[in-house]
């Protein structure tokens, strides 16, 4: 039985390497960390889902052999909303519960997608594409700059871009955000980095632990049971299985400061962590988890007027312990 098993995770991990080998990609490397991204296309992209930011997808990174991000899903399909890895990120659509059905609402990182009826927006749905918009990709060594660049007939407008940069000398990945309003109408939204984090591929269990600079509290489906929410830390008290439900809409304890940015995932079975901080300060901080990724998901705001630009980064620092 154990052969058996072993030859199956052989077979599934050879498909998922000619699955990725068949997308456009790119390597970086600073001679500390080495990733795999994945890059955006409409027509060939791994990624072709409504939910999230095209942009930045890391299909693997490795530092001191450990391994912090993989394909976390069984089910693949490029339009799926969640087959995606890495740090990705999501933009609450822009008035969306404004416009009618068969009108048209903004994505940041997806493009112009089609309202097709009076249901509340859901992140699941795949909706029609009206516009993708325009796509550019910058390749060298250590870093990958993509830029969306958008214009749509209702007034909205942007360039956004994204920079993932891995730093000179230091174990360190920088996620560089920037996004300039080039429409007629003020961009008011919230934008969160899921973090389908899975560290040396550890199964969500005891081994894994996120820790605070705050003490954290939170309820939700799994909470007191499964996940504990105590002084600074989440813990799990036995593995997340299959059925098991894993969520929180709203962390509590951070404060109005950027300083409160600053989450921390370990292994502690393999003594491989990453420290996660923000030049922003949290307008919340929800959490997930299924068997095999476990997701602290901190939302920003951000608010451009027309004409003007913002700019936010994040940084992933890993290392042992």
């Amino acid at each position: 039985m154990k052969k058996i098993i072993l030859l199956i995770a052989s077979i599934c991990l050879f498909i998922t390497a000619f699955r990725l080998a068949d997308f456009p990609e790119a390597t970086i490397s600073n001679g500390i960390i080495k990733a795999k991204l994945l890059l955006p296309d409409a027509e060939a992209g791994y990624y072709r889902g409504m939910r999230f930011d095209w942009a930045g997808q890391v299909a693997s990174l490795d530092y001191k052999g450990h391994s912090y991000f993989g394909q976390w899903n069984s089910t693949y399909d490029p339009k799926l909303h969640d087959a995606i890895m890495g740090p990705v990120e999501e933009f609450v659509a822009l008035d969306f519960d404004a416009v009618k059905p068969g009108d048209t609402f903004v994505k940041i990182g997806v493009g112009v997608l089609v309202k097709p009826d009076d249901k509340k927006y859901a992140f699941a749905t795949n909706y029609e594409v009206k516009d993708a918009s325009k796509w550019t990709v910058d390749k060298k060594d250590d870093q990958v700059t993509f830029t969306h660049t958008l214009k749509d007939a209702t007034g909205y407008g942007y360039v956004y871009t994204k920079t993932l940069k891995l730093v000179k000398g230091k174990p360190q990945l920088v996620l560089e955000h920037s996004l300039k309003n080039t429409g007629s109408k003020e961009i008011k939204t919230s934008t969160y980095n899921h973090n389908f984090f899975m560290i040396d591929k550890e199964p969500t269990n005891e081994n894994i632990r996120i820790v605070f600079p705050f003490e954290v509290s939170g309820e939700g489906a799994g909470f007191g049971a499964i996940i504990h929410a105590k002084d600074k830390m989440l813990s799990y008290s036995r593995p997340v299985v299959n059925g098991d439900q894993i969520f929180s809409s709203g962390l509590k304890g951070f404060g109005p400061s950027a300083k409160d940015y600053d989450i921390r995932i370990e292994n502690t079975k393999t003594s491989a962590g990453v420290r996660i901080t923000g030049d922003k300060p949290l307008e919340k901080l929800v959490y997930w988890a299924n068997p095999t990724t476990s997701c602290p998901e901190p939302y920003i705001q951000v608010n451009v007027k027309p004409g003007q630009e913002t700019k936010w980064n994040i940084k992933y620092d890993f290392y042992t312990f």
